[in-house]
C-alpha cells in the first residue's frame, strides 16, 4: 500500500507540473497494484482530460463511479470528460446525478451551470454564423435567419397586431444612431450568410460609424477576417473590440468571445502557446465547454510538440544502457525508470518496450508487460523478441493457449529459434498434464524443494495467499523475486 501511495503522489506531482503522460503512467502503475482504488481512476481521468484524451477520461470516470457510486467527484470527472467530447446532455446528467449525493457541491453546481448556460451558445454554433446575431422576435437561436427561407406560419386571427416600429425621425440622436447601426449590422449579417465578405465588411464598418461603442460590430468584422484567413487583421480587430468593450462596460461574454477568437486564430497559425494564453484569458471572463475543450486540445498539441522536441535517439541509447545495468543487478524498478526515459527519447524503438516488458515480468506487473509487448509488435511485426516476451508473460499468467499462439507467431518468423521452440514445447506439454502431475514434477526439482523449505519463503507465500497485493512489495527484493519467478514457471503458484 505504501508503494501505491508513492505512485499516486508521483502522479499528482506530474499532473500539477502538466506532465500528463507521466501522471497517467504513474496512476496506471498504481492501479496495477490496487485495481479497486476509485481515487486512482479519478486522478487518471483528470490526467487524461488535461491531455485532451476525453474518451479515456470518460472510461476512467465511469469506472470511478462503479467502484464508489456515492462519491461526488466521480460525477464531476464524468461531466468534464463528457463536456470535452461535446456530449452536453451526458455531462448535464452526470452533474445532476452527483448533486443527488452532495446538493451543495460547488464543482458540480458550477459544472451544471456552465453546461446549462452554454446550450444556447452550442445551438448557435451549429449554424454558419460565428458573428454576433440578433435573434428575430419569437425565434430560437437555431432559427435565426432561417425564417427568411421558410414561409411564415399563419397567425391566429385573434392575435393582436404588433406595435409599429418607431420611426427614426421620432427618436433622439443616440437612439437614432443605434437604430441605423443595427440596420447596417443586419445587412452585414445577410451578406456574411451569402459569403459576400466584402459587402459584409462595408456594412459592419458603417455600423461602427453610427455607433462606435458596440463591441459586437468589431467581433463581426473579426469573423469576416477569420473566414478570409486574414489572421493578423482578425487579431487586431479583436483587440480593438476588447478595448472598446472595456471602455463601454460590455458584457463579459462578448469580451470572452473576442479573446476566444484570438485563440482560434493563433491555433490556425499553429502557435499553440499563444492560443492557450488567450483561451485561458477567455475562460477568466466567461467559462464555456467550447472554450474548455479548445484549451484542452491546444494543451495536448503543446504536449505533443514538447514530446517530439524531446526525442533524441543518442540519449535514448544512453538511458537503455543504464536500464540494462540495473536489470543485471536485479534492480528492476530503477531499470523500468531508465527504459521509460529511453522510450520518451525514442518512442519508435521496439527493443526499448521489449526490455521494459522484461522488467515488468520480473515485477509480476504482467498487464503492463503485455501492453509493452503489444506495442513493440505493433511497431515492428517481425520483431521476434516481442512475441517470445509475450509468450513468457502469458505462461506466467497460466494462459497457456494464448502463450502457445505467441510462440507460434515467433516460429513463423524464425522456425529455428530455440526460445520459441522451447516455449511452444512447454505449452504443448502443459495441455496434456493435469495439475497433480505438474505439482509432482515441480516437487522433484531440488531447487523448488529448497525454496519451499525456506521458512522465510513459506511466510512470504502465506502472506501472498492472504494478501495478493503483497507480491508487488516482495518483488522489489531481487533474491525473493527470482525465487517467486521460479515457482511461477514451475506451476507451483499462479498470479492472475
Amino acid at each position: 500500500m505504501l508503494q501505491v501511495n508513492e505512485l499516486k503522489e508521483r502522479g499528482n506531482t506530474a499532473l500539477n507540473a502538466e506532465k500528463f503522460d507521466e501522471a497517467v503512467a504513474a496512476y496506471t502503475e498504481a492501479i496495477a497494484l490496487d485495481g479497486n482504488n476509485h481515487v486512482l481512476y479519478s486522478n487518471r481521468s483528470a490526467a487524461f482530460a488535461k491531455a485532451g484524451k476525453f474518451k479515456d477520461a470518460l472510461e476512467d470516470a465511469e469506472k470511478t463511479i462503479t467502484l464508489n457510486p456515492t462519491w461526488p467527484k466521480g460525477y464531476s470527472r464524468k461531466g468534464a470528460a463528457a463536456a470535452g467530447l461535446r456530449d452536453y446532455m451526458k455531462a448535464f446528467e452526470a452533474y445532476s446525478e452527483g448533486l443527488k449525493y452532495d446538493p451543495q457541491n460547488a464543482i458540480l453546481l458550477q459544472g451544471r451551470q456552465e453546461i446549462t448556460a452554454s446550450l444556447l451558445s452550442y445551438v448557435q454554433s451549429q449554424g454558419d454564423f460565428p458573428m454576433d446575431v440578433d435573434p428575430q422576435p419569437g425565434a430560437t437561436a437555431g432559427q435565426t435567419f432561417e425564417s427568411a427561407s421558410k414561409p411564415a406560419a399563419p397567425k391566429p386571427a385573434e392575435q393582436p397586431p404588433k406595435p409599429a416600429e418607431p420611426k427614426p425621425e421620432d427618436m433622439n440622436e443616440e437612439d437614432r444612431k443605434k437604430y441605423f447601426a443595427k440596420k447596417e449590422k443586419e445587412l452585414g449579417n445577410a451578406a456574411y450568410k451569402k459569403k459576400d465578405f466584402e459587402t459584409a465588411l462595408k456594412h459592419y464598418n458603417a455600423a461602427i460609424e453610427h455607433d462606435p461603442t458596440d463591441i459586437t460590430f468589431h467581433n463581426n468584422i473579426a469573423a469576416v477576417y477569420f473566414e478570409r484567413k486574414e489572421y493578423d487583421a482578425c487579431i487586431k480587430q479583436c483587440e480593438k473590440g476588447i478595448e472598446v468593450g472595456r471602455e463601454n462596460r460590455a458584457d463579459f461574454k462578448l469580451i470572452a468571445k473576442s479573446l476566444a477568437r484570438i485563440g482560434n486564430t493563433y491555433r490556425k497559425l499553429e502557435n499553440y502557446k499563444q492560443a492557450k494564453f488567450y483561451y485561458e484569458k477567455a475562460m477568466s471572463e466567461h467559462r464555456t465547454p467550447e472554450i474548455k475543450t479548445s484549451l484542452s486540445e491546444v494543451e495536448a498539441k503543446i504536449k505533443e510538440e514538447e514530446r517530439r522536441a524531446y526525442i533524441d535517439p543518442v540519449k535514448a541509447e544512453e538511458e537503455k544502457e543504464k536500464g540494462n545495468e540495473y536489470f543485471k543487478k536485479g534492480d528492476y524498478s530503477n531499470a523500468v525508470k531508465h527504459y521509460t526515459e529511453a522510450i520518451k527519447r525514442n518512442p519508435d524503438d521496439p527493443k526499448l518496450y521489449s526490455n521494459r516488458a522484461a522488467c515488468y515480468t520480473k515485477l509480476a506487473a504482467f498487464d503492463l508487460g503485455l501492453k509493452d509487448c503489444d506495442t513493440c509488435i505493433k511497431l515492428d511485426e517481425k520483431f521476434i523478441k516481442g512475441y517470445i516476451r509475450k509468450g513468457k508473460i502469458l505462461q506466467g499468467m497460466q494462459q497457456t493457449s494464448k502463450a502457445s499462439t505467441a510462440y507460434q507467431k515467433a516460429l513463423e518468423l524464425d522456425p529455428n529459434n530455440a526460445e520459441a521452440i522451447d516455449g511452444y514445447r512447454q505449452c504443448s506439454m502443459n495441455f496434456q498434464r493435469n495439475p497433480q502431475e505438474v505439482l509432482k514434477n515441480a516437487m522433484s526439482d531440488p531447487e523448488i524443494q529448497q525454496i519451499l523449505k525456506d521458512p522465510a519463503m513459506r511466510m512470504i507465500l502465506e502472506q501472498m495467499q492472504n494478501d495478493p497485493n503483497a507480491v508487488k512489495e516482495h518483488l522489489q527484493n531481487p533474491a525473493i523475486a527470482d525465487k517467486i519467478m521460479k515457482l511461477l514457471e514451475s506451476g507451483i503458484i499462479q498470479i492472475h
